[in-house]
């Protein structure tokens, strides 16, 4: 009788490579931040009347660390970045991979943002981006490790 698996061979298993999961949590975590950063636009267009377009997401000619319109924006990312630790925390779980998968975010987002626009060449743009990374890096790794310290319960 083939005897079951103990805990370790579990746990072992559980952490092997996974390219399927490992794309499937960089699909959500990206569409959610964008779907993220399109509601926090709505809410600053409802107070504040400024034009919606996709071009806030993907190009620098709205981000303006020196202007109270451009700070609308900015906020929006960081917010965004933010609300991105957070999904870190329900989706990867795990505080070693954050740093990893905030990175991906950003890449895919510069990628993007190049695709769209050009490439971003104002400071701007990228002063909040990399803030924006490390505000997700930093949280993403508390909230995962608060995950990951939680009591597991025995029954």
């Amino acid at each position: 009788t083939p005897s079951l698996p103990s805990a370790a061979a579990a746990a072992a298993a559980a952490s092997r490579f996974n390219p399927r999961l490992i794309f499937a949590q960089i699909v959500a975590i990206q569409s959610l931040h964008y779907l993220i950063l399109s509601v926090l636009f709505q809410v600053i267009h409802f107070f504040t009347g400024n034009k919606i377009t996709i071009d806030r997401i993907f190009t620098p000619k709205y981000i303006e660390l020196w202007s109270k319109e451009g700070w609308y924006d900015n906020c929006a990312i960081i917010l965004s970045s933010v609300a991105a630790a957070v999904l870190l925390a329900l989706v990867v779980e795990k505080s070693k991979k954050c740093l990893d998968f905030s990175i991906t975010l950003f890449i895919i987002h510069f990628v993007i943002c190049w695709l769209y626009g050009g490439f971003p060449a104002s400071w701007d743009w990228w002063v909040i981006h990399v803030l924006g990374l490390i505000i997700m890096v930093l949280l993403g790794e508390y909230f995962c490790s608060r995950v990951e310290l939680r009591e597991i319960p025995l029954l």
